[in-house]
């Protein structure tokens, strides 16, 4: 299969991340999005460099539903964020980052996009955003999401140049400080921005009421 290039644009400079995700796009079931107990699904993401808490939006329901998904299917469990750029981002979610092979890091995906949920109303790329990585406007016009590779916001300020452009899906709402410990590791060069050292990650689920969020993490679910 032909790879095609994920288009990432920060301000004027152009990053390219390629991606595999040329399927259908698929309906995804979640069964946690629909807790009948009043309980609400959280996701830890765990490295050696420290673990982070995650909400995913219930405003954008597609990209929770696949992410919380492919959580539950533990694929996202030896993934490795694969590029990592200082000041902007963190990038994973691919599946071939599991392999010896790096060369290919960033081409992989789970076969299908999920169609854009871009609300800059409600969802920003602050500081800790989680958002979709995805193909570029000239090949992606509707700018549909890459179906598993995600990004984190690691920059104090946030990344208001990518507003609009990519969907924002979810947040850390707790210890966002290890995704900047992890964009700041050892590069092996500024093209592919790949970190000299492999970093994996492992992701589970954390099921709590939204009084227990709110008084744990200060944070408000939707």
């Amino acid at each position: 299969m032909k790879l095609k290039v994920i288009l990432f644009v920060l301000v004027s400079t152009m990053f390219l991340f390629s991606c595999k995700d040329d399927g259908t796009t698929p309906t995804p079931t979640d069964t946690n999005n629909n807790n009948t107990d009043g309980k609400d699904t959280l996701i830890e993401l765990s490295t050696d460099h420290g673990t982070m808490i995650m909400y995913m939006y219930k405003g954008t329901p597609l990209h929770r539903a696949n992410f919380h998904k492919l959580v539950k299917e533990g694929f996202y469990n030896d993934t490795e964020f694969h590029r990592i750029i200082p000041n902007f981002m963190i990038q994973g979610g691919d599946p071939l980052s599991k392999d010896a092979d790096r060369s290919n890091d960033g081409t992989g995906g789970p076969g299908y996009t999920i169609p854009a949920e871009i609300d800059t109303d409600k969802y920003t790329h602050v500081l800790g955003a989680v958002a979709a990585a995805r193909l570029g406007d000239a090949q992606n016009p509707t700018r549909a999401s890459s179906g598993s590779q995600f990004y984190i916001v690691v920059s104090e300020a946030g990344t208001a140049s990518l507003n609009g452009k990519y969907t924002v899906f979810g947040r850390v709402i707790k210890d966002a400080s290890v995704a900047q410990t992890i964009v700041a590791q050892p590069r092996i060069d500024t093209q592919t921005n790949r970190p000299k050292e492999r970093i994996k990650m492992q992701m589970k689920f954390i099921i709590k009421t939204p009084a227990e969020i709110k008084a744990e993490y200060g944070f408000d679910v939707e």
